[in-house]
């Protein structure tokens, strides 16, 4: 068994399930926003920034899993995503569970002047809501406590194949 998890981080197919898992929640975002009319406060707007992180780190490690830079970098930027990711959603909870006046979030997104995705894609990264408004809730969780389990998930998953690669075959 161990055997067979040793030899994923070399395989394309996990790196392209993280991939195509990033995308879809990608796609559920878009999805919350656009058909059930759900605005994206700046919390969201990075959340899904983080995510799209994840998303990049399983597309460019598919190229060449087999080389360690690919390898290397590809966990880098998932792991570094995925923790950036389950800080933002900690944090964004944080809003929802404790509004306070003196403890919220910016009204526009602050990317640096080289990657105003907010301008360059404001359908996807103009934020537009509050981060303190709950509008969605599922099973008693709403979208910031989901995400602080789906970015825990991905971030115990990029530890652990990140560790498994290390193993003696």
């Amino acid at each position: 068994m161990f055997s067979f998890l040793n030899q994923m981080p070399y395989q394309r197919g996990p790196w392209l399930l993280l991939f195509i898992g990033g995308l879809s929640l990608e796609f559920c975002a878009l999805y919350f926003q656009h058909v059930m009319k759900l605005d994206p406060c700046v919390m969201c707007v990075y959340e899904r920034v983080a995510m799209l992180g994840l998303t990049l780190a399983g597309l460019f490690t598919c190229i060449a899993p087999n080389y360690l830079l690919f390898r290397l970098t590809g966990f880098a930027l998932w792991i570094a995503s995925a923790a950036w990711g389950l800080q933002l959603a900690l944090t964004h909870t944080d809003y929802q569970m404790n509004p306070s006046p003196f403890a919220t979030c910016d009204f526009f997104a602050n990317f640096p002047d080289w990657f105003k995705l907010d301008q360059w894609f404001p359908w996807m990264f103009n934020p537009i809501g509050y981060c303190d408004e709950i509008a969605w809730m599922f099973l008693g969780w709403s979208m910031p406590q989901w995400l602080i389990a789906i970015f825990a998930g991905f971030l115990a998953l990029g530890i652990v194949f990140f560790v498994l690669q290390w193993r003696k075959k």
